[in-house]
């Protein structure tokens, strides 16, 4: 055998070896516990997905999927765990669509979710219900917007905090209509709510398990929804965009990111766990109850996702001109 012959011969056995390698990864893999970071505490809707979508995973899988609460920091402190993790796919993150608006408006947010971490799957999506007071002077989200062209900035409207996605959504209904709230921003969505129940304020957005037990006592008044479609618990309630405010939809997603340069075959396999997780009957149940729509999307659709939010949000900013904080 000559020369040539032979080092062909070596990079075709290192060639086939490679392959071999990596169709066994998804096999093999999990092979031991994996971490599942969730930068919030618990208790919260995205400690309550997580851990529905661990346990799926866990008897799945038969390996252990440890929730691990990481609050704090507006999500660095998870994030910095992921980032830093070694890039096999056992360290995970559950992230939400505060996340990429985070990295525009926080200048101490220090990741790009589109170059430090890897897509998995975009878990579940999530629409809100702009409300209002009773004592508020409308009936309908026109109104409201009416209201707000006619006397700027003489209603309130709250939120978890400045950027948030309801902030900007709000932001984003005045950019497109020309009526003018005045923003006032609450550390989390709870204290805003009540700060409504209170009088404090007089409208906002809130999630279908947090309005349920305020809208048959008559505490707070439904006006609109904030997704694409109108929700199956309130059809009868129109969505923004047929309510006046065409082509508006806002959506709080959960989705899952791992360490940046895992294997595509673990991201693959990572992403359909997941997606079989949010789609089984139990857990679809569980989601659906509480407002919430399973996805299960691939990694290449929740990245694609996450650059859309990046792009619609920062135009947004730059056309407000929101200040960096």
């Amino acid at each position: 055998m000559s020369l040539a012959d032979f080092a062909r011969t070596v990079l075709l056995f290192g060639c086939l070896h490679t392959a071999h390698v990596a169709a066994q990864v998804p096999e093999s893999f999990p092979n031991r516990p994996i971490r599942f970071i969730v930068p919030s505490s618990p208790g919260a809707g995205s400690d309550i997905t997580a851990r529905m979508i661990a346990q799926h995973l866990g008897q799945a899988w038969g390996r252990q999927v440890i929730v691990d609460n990481r609050a704090g920091a507006s999500g660095v402190i998870g994030f910095d765990i992921v980032t830093k993790a070694s890039p096999d796919g056992y360290t995970i993150l559950l992230a939400s669509a505060n996340h990429p608006v985070n990295k525009l408006t926080l200048a101490n947010f220090p990741f790009d979710l589109t170059k430090d971490v890897t897509a998995v799957s975009q878990a579940t999506s999530l629409s809100y219900i702009a409300y209002c007071h009773p004592s508020v002077p409308v009936n309908t989200f026109q109104d409201l917007i009416a209201y707000g062209v006619k006397y700027p900035g003489k209603l309130n409207f709250g939120s978890p905090g400045n950027a948030s996605t309801q902030h900007l959504g709000w932001e984003l209904v005045m950019h497109k209509t020309g009526a003018r709230f005045t923003h006032v921003p609450y550390k989390g969505g709870a204290p805003a709510i009540q700060a409504t129940l209170g009088g404090q304020l007089q409208f906002g957005l809130i999630t279908l398990i947090s309005m349920r037990p305020h809208i048959g006592a008559g505490r707070l008044r439904p006006l609109a929804v904030t997704s694409r479609q109108r929700m199956a618990a309130l059809p009868d309630l129109p969505t923004i965009a047929e309510a006046g405010v065409p082509g508006f939809e806002l959506v709080q997603w959960y989705g899952v990111v791992t360490t940046a340069n895992v294997a595509p075959a673990i991201v693959a396999k990572l992403g359909a766990g997941i997606a079989d997780a949010v789609k089984s009957p139990e857990v679809a149940r569980r989601l659906t109850a509480d407002g919430s729509t399973p996805v299960g999307s691939t990694p290449e659709q929740f990245a694609e996702t996450i650059r859309a939010d990046i792009a619609k949000w920062s135009k947004l900013i730059k056309d407000i001109g929101l200040v960096v904080q």
